[in-house]
């Protein structure tokens, strides 16, 4: 009885040692296999990492204002009568653009005029008797405050029909005009909007880190979606006194140069701040990049042991964009054969077949296409 438990222990472990060897033999039997089977190649594009000089450069939006702009209207009610503008034209300082009715207002003043007069034949009368004892001091003072109260009130009048002149404060260009003849026109009633555009402020807000690198004087250059073709050139002419606590965030005001008043004031503007002196760094196309959670990283060709081109993935550092480019810290060198596309289907020493028939876009300065 022992003997056949024994015998079939023995059938059980060779039986079991027999199947493990078998699968043995298979594993290795396809591994072996495997390995003799090469990947296939990928296709993809490639550039070759080179250094170009970089100018470092801040980016911020803002908005474009009128050196002097004015929603010009009379301090005083009145009719129209006169209207000397043309919408949209330019006037010079102190042009006459409107008048308001003033007949009342003049005939009070000839009125007060009379009067003014009368007061001063008084007081020259009572200064020469004065002298010869005919009048008492009182009388010439009553007199002198007579003729001054009277010059107040023609001054005050004067006043009143000067107010009714509306004229231009400063040079510049108007816009529609929004009061017609003969219209009434209460105080503060806007008649027209005048606008000096040469040159236009641009006032923007950089975040607190960038002041150090902003100084009254330093160029700037500007767009407006208006006129996209067309860069403005103009110098930061002022820097805010302190930082907004809510923003963090510093007020700068920069003076463009708007001769051909392609500038209005309120329009959007993209706003480049050139600082510092450029510097050589490598640049590659965005489209190079592979952006991960965990760290950049690129694929540049390198060569198996047959010579062969494979993919070898690098974690890289990115500095700024400019384009379609994006300037590289580190990770790769000068003369890197870098992957520009057909990344996504590469992993470390995946072989790799080049073809730079057709390449991304890698513009410093793209221009949108119309198509």
């Amino acid at each position: 009885m022992i003997k056949r438990m024994i015998l079939m222990i023995l059938v059980v472990a060779v039986v079991i040692g027999g199947m493990i060897g078998f699968k043995f033999m298979v594993a290795q039997g396809t591994k072996k296999f495997l390995s003799t089977q090469a990947a296939p190649a990928q296709t993809v594009s490639t550039i070759t990492a080179a250094e170009q000089a970089w100018q470092p450069e801040i980016d911020a939006v803002g908005s474009l204002r009128a050196i002097n702009g004015a929603d010009l209207s009379s301090e005083v009610p009145g009719i129209v009568d006169q209207l000397s503008f043309d919408s949209g034209g330019d006037v010079e300082k102190n042009a006459v653009l409107a008048h308001l009715r003033d007949d009342d207002e003049v005939a009070q003043l000839k009125a007060l005029q009379a009067t003014d007069n009368l007061a001063q034949v008084t007081l020259d009368r009572d200064l020469k008797q004065i002298k010869a004892g005919a009048v008492s001091q009182a009388t010439v003072d009553n007199d002198t405050a007579a003729l001054n109260n009277a010059k107040a009130q023609v001054a005050a009048e004067q006043a009143i029909i000067d107010k009714k002149t509306i004229r231009a404060p400063f040079a510049g260009h108007l816009g529609i005009r929004q009061a017609d003849i003969g219209q009434f026109l209460n105080a503060g009633a806007v008649i027209v909007t005048l606008q000096q555009l040469d040159p236009i402020y641009v006032d923007f807000n950089l975040p607190e880190q960038n002041l150090p690198q902003v100084a009254k004087g330093q160029k700037i250059a500007a767009k407006a979606d208006a006129v996209p073709e067309t860069s403005f050139d103009g110098e930061i002419s002022a820097i805010g006194a302190k930082i907004d606590e809510a923003t963090r965030n510093i007020s700068v005001r920069a003076t463009i140069k708007n001769p051909d008043h392609k500038l209005l004031p309120g329009m959007f503007a993209h706003v480049v701040v050139t600082t510092g002196a450029p510097q050589q760094q490598i640049t590659l196309p965005q489209t190079a990049i592979t952006y991960n959670p965990y760290g950049d990283t690129v694929f540049i060709v390198s060569k198996d042991e047959n010579g062969k081109p494979t993919a070898v993935q690098k974690l890289v550092t990115l500095g700024a964009t400019r384009g379609d480019q994006v300037a590289v810290l580190s990770g790769i060198a000068a003369g890197d054969e870098v992957v520009t596309s057909g990344q996504l289907k590469l992993r470390n020493g995946t072989p790799l077949k080049i073809n730079n028939e057709i390449q991304p876009k890698n513009d410093e300065n793209p221009k949108p296409e119309d198509k």
